[in-house]
């Protein structure tokens, strides 16, 4: 068996489960639009209304990739196959899910254009910050921030396989310490208008690659840690 054939394999056996890959992004998807749309019925301003609950279905996939290695791996190893394979197959898997994602997305918000966001300024998919550079850059971000939800799950329940529960805990723990901390330095020196500039001169492509990098980073430290987890 060609190593293309075995990826294959494993495409197809994390798309055996059809609830993640894609119904239930899709559904989280379809009920933040509905929601979004409630709420902005009730709002009585006139004026245009943005709201983040297109980063809902991106989101999910944090469960996703949780959900592929908690129980998709163990399945993968007692039938034998090899983990780069299932590695690789499986970031396949959530690359051609999240590439649906982001065109549901694009079509929500040029829907949201044509209609003036339905008739009562409700944009939900239509940032026009995400969308500065057109439809494709905001393609692309959806696409790219989808993916690093999945890594991130990938790799957070991969720690888990590889040290317990206790790790997790103490790497998610000081995660959140160093965040605190670059909050608090931030706020001591005063310098949130300088960080709210430098979002808004960097431009959505801008951030966009930085996350592309951090997501080829944890997808790295993934693997690595993939090698010696226990299924």
């Amino acid at each position: 068996m060609s190593q293309t054939e075995r990826i294959v394999n494993v495409i197809r056996l994390q798309f055996v489960n059809r609830q993640p890959f894609p119904w239930v992004p899709l559904m989280v998807f379809g009920f933040a639009i509905a929601l979004s749309l409630v709420i902005y019925a009730i709002i009585p301003e006139s004026g245009p209304k943005y709201g983040g609950a297109s980063q809902a279905p991106m989101w999910s996939f944090l469960f996703v990739g949780v959900s592929a290695m908690t129980l998709t791996f163990p399945f993968s190893q007692s039938v034998g196959l090899a983990r780069w394979g299932f590695y690789l197959g499986s970031l396949a898997a959530a690359a051609a899910t999240s590439a649906v994602l982001a065109t549901a997305l694009v079509i929500q918000g040029v829907i949201e254009q044509v209609t003036d966001g339905y008739g009562m300024g409700g944009f939900v998919a239509y940032l026009p910050w995400v969308w500065e550079s057109g439809w494709w850059s905001a393609w692309l971000t959806f696409f790219v921030f989808t993916l690093m939800a999945f890594v991130l799950g990938l790799w957070g329940a991969t720690v888990f396989k590889r040290w317990g529960m206790t790790v997790l805990v103490a790497v998610l723990g000081s995660l959140g310490l160093a965040l605190a901390a670059v909050l608090l330095v931030i706020s001591r020196r005063e310098a949130w208008g300088e960080v709210i500039a430098w979002f808004a001169t960097a431009g959505s492509l801008q951030l966009t690659g930085w996350l592309a990098l951090l997501t080829a980073v944890l997808a790295g430290l993934s693997y690595l840690t993939l090698r010696r987890a226990v299924p």
